[in-house]
């Protein structure tokens, strides 16, 4: 990948007001302590302090700035094809309910942006899943019908504002899009102002389920709390096998402006072509922001910097006029059941919940689960509780060749990886890592930097003992197993590892 290709911050990232909170070094007592300051943490957190609860929200590093900081933040009930397998899987109740939960957290989120005066720039949208494949046109129709049976403003079509013809698409008219970051930021500072806590630089450690409720922390402060709600996308404690139920997935983004006039108008997405998405966003005078993605790949695994060649290419071969700016990736966690995982943490929690396993599609999943976690530990409920329940059995159960390929791929880099024959340190050009071997057994993790210096840290990953492997595009370290991240001195970019990854000579 050329020097212009390199790896940039994300749009979102650039362009939101960079307000910090301070670590927590003091023990707290609280009503409700949030692990993870995205966009589920923060909702939630918001949502019970509104209700009356005392909150404090902990993150490992800064509100906004993890997978939420990254998105494509598209507000949208159209999940690509959902609806006509959720209607055979689930059934028309079961489709109707995600429908109705997706669609209100549309509402909630323009609701809340009107009430604060937040200048997010919202946009309402209509939002397509296109094929251009006369192939998947049946296809396509059948997720019209189930989509408008479970109640959303569905139809299929064979025009878009796509700069290409396709061989048709769903459309469901009144969405959004929006800027998270500027979201997201105003939530937290109206979050504070009603008198809740954030805490950021704070890794959560340990969690005793007590009463009350036991966080440790790496500044070694101690959170006492009625309720727990982990929110840290990829959950850092997993007492329900939640690990094995979800799938990382690593999402590249390109990002540049267009002139105004040619925006296709709309939130576009095809299951084909590594799922290609498109949407644009307000930018200066008469140009438009373009956002593409479509490169996906378990992280630790492929080739990125070829993966950012191909969309880039793509994005410029159907958009001539884009000037790119940007250059970032993403990640997502999808179940093996389809339907995010929102509740109780496991089936013997009275006080600790979770929210995982959005499958792409955080923005309308994360205010959802906001909403209902408000709920439930205040006492409501809501009636798509079972649907999104972690402890489901039967959904689990009916897609078990899911749960069992995930696993199996999981195997196969526990054993496989430590097979692969490792390359000699001297090979390493500056600004690459690979594992290798030391002592004949140790594998370590070995990057090169610009200046020719080697950093030399255990290949082990501290969550579950997966070796690591080097993304050379981002210049990082990757799990292909469950997906933590670390930098290339082995310090947490991404969770559900807690530990950085030890230091080791080589």
């Amino acid at each position: 990948m050329s020097e212009k290709q390199q790896v940039s911050s994300s749009y979102w990232m650039e362009t939101a007001p960079d307000g910090r909170h301070p670590a927590l070094t003091e023990d707290l007592d609280v009503d409700v302590a949030v692990i993870g300051a995205g966009i589920a943490g923060l909702s939630t957190a918001w949502e019970l302090t509104r209700a009356g609860r005392s909150v404090a929200v902990l993150e490992a590093g800064r509100v906004a700035a993890g997978v939420t900081g990254h998105t494509t933040a598209k507000v949208t009930a159209l999940h690509t094809l959902v609806y006509d397998k959720l209607r055979r899987t689930r059934g028309p109740e079961g489709a109707r309910l995600y429908a109705r939960s997706q669609s209100e957290a549309i509402e909630r989120a323009a609701g809340i942006a009107e009430e604060l005066g937040i200048d997010c720039d919202w946009e309402t949208r209509s939002a397509y899943t296109y094929a251009c494949d006369a192939g998947r046109v049946e296809e396509l129709r059948a997720e019209a019908r189930s989509a408008a049976e479970a109640g959303l403003p569905a139809s299929f079509v064979t025009e878009t504002g796509l700069p290409f013809p396709v061989a048709g698409a769903v459309r469901v008219t009144g969405q959004a899009q929006f800027h998270p970051r500027k979201y997201l930021l105003a939530l937290a500072a109206d979050l504070v102002e009603q008198g809740g806590r954030i805490f950021e630089d704070t890794t959560v450690l340990g969690l005793d389920e007590g009463e009350p409720c036991r966080l440790s922390t790496t500044t070694g402060a101690t959170v006492r709390a009625r309720d727990v709600v982990v929110a840290t996308h990829y959950p850092i404690f997993d007492r329900a096998l939640l690990f094995a139920r979800l799938t990382p997935k690593r999402e590249l983004v390109v990002a540049g402006t267009i002139p105004a006039d040619r925006d296709p108008d709309g939130m576009f997405i095809t299951p084909d072509e590594n799922t290609r998405s498109v949407r644009t966003a307000p930018y200066e005078g008469d140009r438009r922001l373009l956002i593409v993605t479509g490169e996906h790949f378990t992280p630790g695994t492929g080739d990125p910097r070829a993966a950012f060649e191909r969309l880039t290419a793509w994005a410029v071969e159907h958009f001539p006029d884009l000037d790119v700016t940007n250059r970032w990736a993403t990640q997502d966690n999808s179940p093996t059941d389809t339907v995010p995982m929102v509740g109780p943490l496991h089936p013997g929690a009275r006080h600790a919940y979770v929210a995982t396993g959005f499958g792409g599609w955080g923005m309308t999943g994360g205010i959802m689960a906001g909403s209902l976690l408000a709920a439930q530990i205040t006492g409501e409920e809501r009636e798509w509780s079972g649907l999104y329940d972690p402890r489901r059995v039967k959904p689990a159960v009916r897609e078990a060749p899911s749960f069992l390929k995930t696993q199996a791929k999981v195997a196969g880099h526990f054993v496989g990886d430590r097979l692969r024959p490792a390359p000699p340190v001297e090979s390493l050009p500056p600004g690459e890592g690979a594992v290798v071997r030391a002592d004949g057994h140790h594998r370590l993790a070995v990057y090169r930097d610009d200046d020719g210096n080697l950093h030399s840290v255990s290949a082990r990953c501290t969550h579950l003992g997966c070796l690591v492997a080097f993304n050379s595009a981002e210049r990082a370290w990757e799990c292909p197993c469950h997906g933590s991240r670390f930098d290339t001195d082995g310090k947490v970019i991404q969770g559900p590892a807690t530990k950085p990854l030890e230091q080791r000579d080589l």
